[in-house]
């Protein structure tokens, strides 16, 4: 009897939604993990998964655990572009309208796996929205993946490495002078956890979120608090 038995490891709220929505009922027997406290070797050779799917997972997962079950991950750029932190951000900033979910096999090497899957994704909306989007998608993908045990192929193409992007990074900067690259850099960042941009103003700090891009302006939430010296 082939095993059924499968884990979803996952931090952000729009794929816990999607794993209760969807992902629960697919056939066999699913275990949802929420933190990295949970996911151990221990709770994994109890529950012995044919498949760990990791869809915004946050950490570094120990090469142990990569061993005792076939681990895929899930990155938001079209692999071998891309590799690394921030994808959405990092392809909205540089220009892309859209991306492509990678499904990967993980390895020890970030985001260097072969492909199970590749599905195109609209980057259009605010980044929780695109976010929303993405979970979908990736429930489907984990359907097909358990359904046609599909075997993974090495990657191709050029290499192109993103950096992870830094909370100072979410500061607007000054060199932005054109009204749709502005809104593209206030959306972005426009997701639950994640860190708004912003601009300072003398002793504050001005944040920005739901922007909407209207005919010639953009209109935004505001959010105003006093910036905090370091003895404060």
């Amino acid at each position: 009897m082939s095993n059924k038995n499968y884990i979803v490891a996952t931090v952000r709220p729009w794929n816990i939604k999607a794993f209760h929505e969807k992902i629960s009922k697919y056939p066999g027997k699913w275990t949802l993990f929420t933190s990295k406290k949970e996911l151990t070797e221990k709770a994994i050779k109890k529950l012995k998964p044919k498949y760990i799917f990791f869809p915004h997972w946050n950490y570094i997962v120990p090469p142990g655990i990569l061993k005792m079950a076939e681990c895929i991950g899930f990155h938001e750029t079209p692999l071998p572009y891309g590799r690394g932190g921030s994808p959405v951000q990092n392809m909205i900033i540089r220009g892309h309208k859209e991306t492509t979910v990678t499904a990967i096999k993980m390895v020890d090497e970030l985001d260097a796996g072969p492909v199970y899957l590749k599905k195109t994704v609209s980057l259009e909306g605010l980044s929780e929205e695109i976010f929303v989007r993405i979970s979908g998608i990736v429930a489907d993908m984990i359907l097909e993946i358990i359904s046609k045990d599909i075997k993974p192929m090495p990657q191709k193409g050029k290499k192109e490495v993103f950096q992870r992007r830094t909370p100072a990074q979410s500061e607007v900067s000054t060199k932005i002078s054109d009204l749709n690259a502005l809104y593209d850099f206030l959306r972005m960042l426009d997701a639950e956890e994640y860190p708004r941009a912003f601009i300072k103003y003398g002793k504050f700090r001005i944040e920005f979120s739901r922007p909407a891009l209207r005919h010639n302006r953009i209109e935004a939430d505001v959010k105003i608090s006093l910036i905090k010296e370091p003895n404060d």
